[in-house]
């Protein structure tokens, strides 16, 4: 069934209601005067249930993935599109790094204030101790737009690219490295 997503532009009416970790989403974008669509939705924890949200909101959704090495010591997330594969070999070599894994849900939440599912770049929002390095794939950079979670999976927002780089990123005090993804998988 599918379901009708409205656009919005700003922060939801209902602001109140909304979790602490969202609001604070919303209340830092409007404090750097970052303008953003919005739209509310069922919960959407894969790239598949993004595929209506990515309509509603004309923008792909960004694959985020939450990743430390071996010894959990260095966290990332990687920001790329959502129909790129990806294997951790690709990026670890351009890393220079021996071995990539998924980071798990607790080092997740200690550190971006997110829980699986949710994982976006507004969660480094939460990281004040700069402890999680942001890659970009270069297709992402190159976009209008990014799509991505307002640190819960129950609302996606349309910022511009730009806005991410040059507002957001600085007023965080985080730093991003760009990253080239192979379009298919070898």
């Amino acid at each position: 069934m599918e379901i009708k997503m409205i656009l919005f532009s700003g922060r939801p009416d209902d602001f109140d209601s909304r979790s602490e970790r969202e609001r604070r989403v919303y209340e830092l974008l409007d404090s750097l005067g970052i303008n953003y669509e919005r739209v509310d939705h069922p919960r959407a924890e894969t790239m598949e249930a993004c595929a209506e949200i990515d309509k509603a909101l004309g923008v792909t959704m960004c694959k985020n993935l939450f990743l430390c090495n071996r010894q959990k010591t260095d966290f990332y997330l990687l920001l790329m599109p959502g129909d790129k594969p990806f294997k951790t070999k690709d990026l670890s070599a351009q890393l220079g790094i021996s071995r990539l894994s998924f980071a798990d849900g607790d080092a997740m939440l200690e550190l971006l204030d997110i829980l699986p599912g949710s994982v976006s770049v507004m969660g480094l929002m939460n990281d004040k101790d700069i402890r999680v390095q942001l890659l970009i794939d270069r297709d992402i950079v190159s976009e209008d737009h990014i799509g991505c979670h307002p640190c819960e999976c129950t609302s996606s927002l349309k910022i511009s690219t730009s806005d991410i780089i040059e507002k957001f990123l600085p007023a965080v005090k985080h730093q991003y490295i760009t990253v080239d993804l192979p379009k298919y998988a070898e």
